[in-house]
């Protein structure tokens, strides 16, 4: 086994992935972990798998830069999909990336998101009408997915008759993030945006003619901006919807499928929280820490810096693998183990620092209600069929969860 894990480490390439590494990357994972934890990847960027080279990362933003426009710049050239990338929150540093965050965390107060829970408990109770009404159903499709594509339409007041395209533009575009793409992906992801801004410039000039209740509606105070008179420009607020919509809707889709498919394939924990629902909140931070929704960051140098060892000099790009980190058994004791009592469970499936998820008490909250109310009301479901995973390294889930509930 260790010669065995030696050579896997000592033959990953993020350019070159296999099917097996998308179906289960977590032997890979630890192989990397253990021999080479700081590995050179052939294209001169860098691995990272341990959970605390990740925080140190995380938590330095003047060292370990979030802006890609010369990571991206090669990848995108000056394309569509690269303005929308080097224009979104997540891939941009202080001052920007703060003048952006707070214009947004402003909309998703915990009052805010407090008020948002009978309404969702109404969403996913309807959700489960219908599933228990058609007892074959497709766990994605019919019931991960439909939750948070509503949450975020509600959040920017998108009108429910237009939300259709708003999931397959976001596949598209969160597609394109994949380390190598095919130029059927580039072409795809550079339409999705170019669609997105044409329905968001028209939702923008609704509400600047109709505001909302900034407390309330994101779009209309990401438009009216801060009393202090911080505003966005039309680039930046549009591109930034676009990030919201994909952010809040593709990794709290993940989080429930691959809740709910552990869950099955873990009965015995299964069982344990259907006895102790109290146990909610634990089970959905193991689910993130798990199978975390978002696998892999990104950073560059900005100076020269020793990490786990390695110096790395200015201009290093890195790849901060999530998945990895919150399996390290230097963090989490008997890592591999599925335990939705798990505590302390302090996983970097949201990051952490300044760049820690803003929608993360949202996407908790649509979890614990989505999995605890399919839990009380179909105990037992089952697959019903192989599920479908997205193949992707970066955005872990599934496309298709076959399966029976009645």
């Amino acid at each position: 086994m260790n010669a065995n894990a030696r050579e896997l480490a000592a033959h990953f390439d993020i350019e070159k992935l296999t099917a097996e590494f998308y179906a289960d990357p977590y032997p890979v994972y630890r192989a990397l972990r253990e021999h080479e934890p700081v590995k050179r990847m052939p294209n001169g960027s860098w691995f990272l798998t341990r959970y605390d080279d990740l925080v140190s990362a995380y938590k330095n933003t003047r060292l370990f830069s979030s802006d890609k426009k010369k990571e991206f710049l090669p990848k995108y050239g000056a394309s569509l999909l690269y303005e929308h990338h080097t224009t979104s929150l997540v891939f941009n540093d202080p001052p920007a990336h703060t003048r952006v965050r707070r214009l947004i965390m402003g909309a998703l107060s915990p009052r805010a998101i407090a008020e948002m829970e009978p309404y969702l408990i109404a969403l996913v109770d309807r959700l489960l009408d219908d599933l228990a009404a058609k007892g074959d159903v497709d766990l994605i499709d019919d019931f991960a997915s439909a939750i948070p594509i509503e949450v975020i339409g509600n959040l920017l007041d998108v009108p429910r008759e237009e939300r259709d395209p708003l999931r397959d533009w976001s596949l598209a575009i969160l597609g394109a993030l994949e380390p190598v793409i095919s130029a059927e992906a580039f072409a795809r992801g550079n339409i999705a945006v170019k669609d997105f801004l044409g329905y968001l410039e028209v939702l923008v000039a609704r509400r600047r003619a109709r505001p909302g209740n900034p407390d309330r509606d994101v779009l209309t105070r990401l438009i009216q901006g801060e009393e202090s008179g911080e505003r966005l420009t039309e680039k930046e607020l549009l591109h930034n919807c676009i990030f919201l919509l994909n952010a809040g809707h593709e990794t709290t889709t993940n989080l429930i499928g691959n809740g709910l498919v552990a869950l099955s394939r873990h009965p015995e924990q299964k069982q344990r929280l259907i006895e102790h629902p109290e146990l909610i909140k634990t089970a959905v931070e193991e689910i993130l820490r798990y199978e975390s929704s978002n696998q892999l960051g990104n950073r560059m140098t900005t100076e020269q810096v020793e990490l786990g060892g390695v110096t790395l000099p200015a201009g290093t790009s890195l790849t901060l693998c999530i998945g990895a980190a919150n399996r390290d058994p230097r963090q989490f004791p008997d890592p591999e183990n599925f335990d939705v009592g798990r505590t302390p469970n302090r996983h970097l499936a949201f990051a952490t620092g300044a760049h820690q998820c803003a929608g993360m008490a949202l996407a908790r909250l649509e979890g614990a209600i989505a999995i605890s109310r399919f839990l009380a009301r179909l105990p037992g479901y089952a697959p019903n069929g192989e599920p479908v995973r997205g193949g992707r390294a970066r955005f872990r889930g599934f496309l298709k969860v076959p399966c029976t509930v009645a």
